[in-house]
């Protein structure tokens, strides 16, 4: 029975992985062109593989998608993003081709990934393989998340590595408490105290945290991606530390604030270096080749800059300086910039293709293909009502899982309310995604299972702590909660179907496309817009 119970974890992760892989994976050439912002980021992928660096395009995309690709040049090109989603694009490129399965293999790979960890995490949080299995089904069937991984661009290289710092940190947490319990427990043996005597002192060192490494690795790559991921880097990296707090607490320390305030320190510190030396270390194709554009500024502007940097790290931080600039002043006008209010309830999705598909046999007269980066909406208006909950629970009970399951959503997108002005686009709440679905999985356990004592070891949900101690009661399923969950995944399936051809591109009749348009477009003036047309 114990492997059997193993195997349904193995079965669980198989089953995520299989879906969300097919949904990915599957005619992942379609459409062959270059759909929204693959302009940029592809054919910058592609200068990488031929130039080592970003060099700049005379000819358009249409030209770069039919395989001419003289349009390169060796002047280098000024690009506004860092470059590791670049580099992972022209890995897929340097393994299966310049072709659209080639430039989008990467991204639908850290897709299909972000739906295991989510599984994982959602399992560990809420100590149930099945609840684990809901989260990553609803992540797999996610609209926003398929579009994205289908599609190569950065946000969705984002997502990965923000929901893989959180998964590192909460391992971590798991380690590192099984090891304090057990150093407080040897040390009220030997000082012949019973187990709820306060133990003197803030506690033992539990020896290195390579987990905690490895999220401070994480977190690097996702601000090598795009710099809003120093967000989620600073969010989850705080919730380390409260984690510290609680556990040095519950393991029964006097002085276990002293104790967890003492050791952030290091960890402040320690997560600063890490993320700067991979931050720096991504830029490596632009440090060594001297075609990359500003690579030469601090030998051509002698006594200017930072003194103290070497030449190329003077010039690299000119470079950042002119991406600062570019970022704050972005406010051209786009049709689907979208204003960061409206992104959870998905009020102004990004249209990223469309095209007559000629020569498509549809069933209709005039045959469409359409990628519409559209969040599944059952998921997100759900999410968002949990969201809200969740937020409740954490002001009123200190509630740690709703804090754990919801601070992701708010670092990638609270932050972007003070830049509300720029031109800013609703698929960069692909980031969120992950954390909106767990956030979304917690409220349904709790409308599933009853009078549960609730906390994340020791705070939450009924779960057992790490250590094996139980805290609070699981509860009992209830029957009417537990069929509106059924019911309520049952709905997200269905209207996930009804949504996939315009995720995925696939041809489809246009009155097909007409009757997905829920929302009509209005708006004042040439401001931002509402709607999904």
């Amino acid at each position: 029975m114990e492997r059997v119970w193993r195997w349904r974890v193995a079965i669980m992760l198989s089953g995520v992985g299989l879906l969300a892989g097919l949904l990915r994976f599957v005619n992942l050439s379609t459409p062959r062109a270059l759909v929204f912002d693959e302009v940029y980021y592809v054919r910058g992928a592609f200068s990488l593989l031929q130039l080592g660096y970003e060099g700049d395009w005379t000819k358009d995309e249409g030209e770069f998608a039919t395989g001419d690709y003289g349009g390169l040049e060796t002047e280098g090109d000024f690009v506004v993003h860092p470059m590791l989603g670049k580099l992972l694009i022209a890995a897929g490129m340097q393994l299966f081709g310049t072709n659209p399965f080639g430039w989008r293999f990467a991204t639908a790979l850290m897709g299909t990934l972000a739906c295991i960890i989510v599984a994982l995490l959602a399992r560990h949080l809420f100590r149930s393989t099945l609840w684990g299995g809901v989260a990553g089904l609803l992540l797999a069937i996610d609209g926003m998340s398929i579009a994205l991984s289908r599609t190569a661009l950065l946000d969705n290289f984002l997502a990965f590595f923000a929901v893989a710092t959180l998964g590192l940190v909460v391992a971590d947490r798991a380690r590192t408490r099984r090891r304090l319990f057990a150093v407080a427990d040897a040390a009220r043996t030997s000082r012949g105290l019973d187990p709820w005597d306060r133990l003197p002192g803030w506690g033992a060192s539990v020896g290195p945290r390579w987990w905690r490494y490895g999220a401070m690795v994480a977190a690097g790559c996702a601000v090598s991606v795009k710099w809003s991921g120093i967000y989620f880097a600073i969010a989850f990296m705080a919730l380390s530390v409260l984690f510290d707090v609680v556990d040095r607490r519950a393991a029964g320390y006097e002085r276990w604030f002293l104790g967890a305030s003492v050791r952030a320190i290091p960890t402040a510190i320690g997560t600063i270096v890490v993320m700067v030396a991979v931050y720096v270390a991504t830029w490596w194709p632009w440090i060594a080749t001297r075609g990359s554009w500003a690579r030469d500024w601090a030998e051509t502007h002698p006594g200017e800059g930072v003194m103290w940097l070497p030449e190329s790290l003077r010039s690299l931080w000119y470079y950042h300086h002119k991406m600062w600039e570019f970022h704050t002043g972005l406010t051209s006008e786009h049709n689907y910039m979208s204003s960061p209010y409206g992104w959870l309830l998905q009020l102004r999705p990004t249209a990223f293709y469309f095209r007559d598909a000629e020569g498509a046999d549809c069933g209709a007269e005039r045959c469409v293909s359409a990628v519409t980066a559209l969040g599944h909406p059952v998921i997100w208006w759900a999410g968002t009502a949990a969201l809200i909950y969740a937020l409740w629970r954490v002001i009123r009970h200190l509630d740690l899982v709703a804090l754990t399951v919801s601070l992701g959503v708010l670092a990638g997108w609270v932050v972007w309310f003070p830049y509300a002005y720029r031109t800013i686009f609703t698929f960069y709440a692909v980031a969120l995604a992950p954390f909106l679905v767990l956030t979304l999985t917690w409220a349904l356990t709790r409308i599933a299972r009853r009078g549960a004592n609730h906390g994340y070891g020791g705070t939450g949900d009924g779960n057992y702590a790490d250590d094996g101690r139980r805290h609070g009661s699981i509860g009992y399923w209830s029957r009417g909660g537990t069929v509106a969950v059924v019911a309520f995944v049952g709905v997200c399936l269905v209207v996930a179907g009804f949504f996939l051809p315009l995720w995925t591109g696939m041809p489809i009749p246009f009155e097909y496309w007409q009757i997905h348009m829920w929302l009509p477009t209005i708006g004042v003036g040439e401001g931002p817009k509402v709607g999904w047309v």
